[in-house]
């Protein structure tokens, strides 16, 4: 299967002139021949919205997002603000190129400020789904930086985990160093799609990327601008991979807390 990661920088609080972004890239990556496109963390509004957070979840920009899926024949992992019962959450959701969502998402680990004055945290370390003959794992940002929560995705089989992600600077090293080891240690795909420049104090790194279950790059983006970049996805890969090197077998569990 081939994948998209988009980078782009959202308009903040602008989920019709989000949507309209969303819709166009969506076009752009089917017609380069992508069965999924990622979008960075909370595209649909913008993620620093202070006191507009839950107004915006009750726009309901999810829908919308489901015609552009449907419309353009692709898949979608593309998140905002979600409110359930009357909690709000950071959520990030797989669509199908059918338009239905597969799974569902909300940010479990809250990074500073910004993610606890605007979210509740979620329940759950990721969540798994099939679609095109890959299993996916949904992560947002700060999750992937436990190794805990990747390797529960790898033992409930995912062989890609795509990450939206809004990283800010001092945090480049992240990118370079930190998510080829989360593919290598766990012999995964990893999809880690930013957003870019500047909203409110942050300026985002940029440097989205795709790595392999080796820890070797297959797709990246410059720090700055918007940009589309592509890869394969192979179970194959995946499974050569936890063969040759059998950490999820060897891993003494009994030996940890958790």
């Amino acid at each position: 299967m081939q994948i998209a990661a988009w980078q782009a920088l959202s308009t903040h609080g602008d989920i019709a002139t989000n949507l309209a972004r969303l819709d166009e890239s969506a076009r752009r990556a089917a017609a380069e021949g992508a069965a999924l496109l990622i979008a960075p963390e909370m595209f649909l509004t913008g993620y620093v919205l202070g006191d507009d957070t839950r107004p915006l979840a009750q726009a309901a920009p999810l829908e919308r997002a489901r015609e552009i899926a449907a419309r353009h024949a692709i898949g979608l992992v593309v998140g905002g603000p979600e409110t359930d019962a009357g909690a709000c959450y950071n959520a990030a959701h797989l669509i199908g190129a059918d338009g239905q969502v597969l799974a569902r998402y909300h940010k479990a680990h809250l990074f500073g400020d910004v993610d606890r004055d605007q979210f509740t945290a979620g329940d759950r370390a990721t969540c798994v789904a099939d679609y095109h003959g890959v299993r996916i794992a949904l992560m947002i940002c700060y999750d992937v930086e436990f190794p805990e929560s990747v390797r529960v995705a790898a033992r409930q089989g995912a062989e890609l985990i795509c990450v939206p992600t809004a990283q800010m600077q001092p945090f480049a090293h992240v990118n370079r160093r930190l998510i080829p080891t989360r593919a290598w240690e766990s012999q995964v795909y990893v999809a880690y799609t930013h957003q870019h420049g500047r909203e409110a104090a942050f300026d985002y790194v940029g440097h989205s990327l795709i790595v392999a279950p080796n820890g070797e790059p297959l797709a990246e983006a410059p720090s700055a601008g918007e940009a589309l970049i592509h890869a394969e996805i192979d179970p194959a890969v995946v499974a050569a991979g936890r063969a040759a090197n059998p950490y999820l077998d060897d891993l003494r569990r009994e030996l940890f807390i958790s």
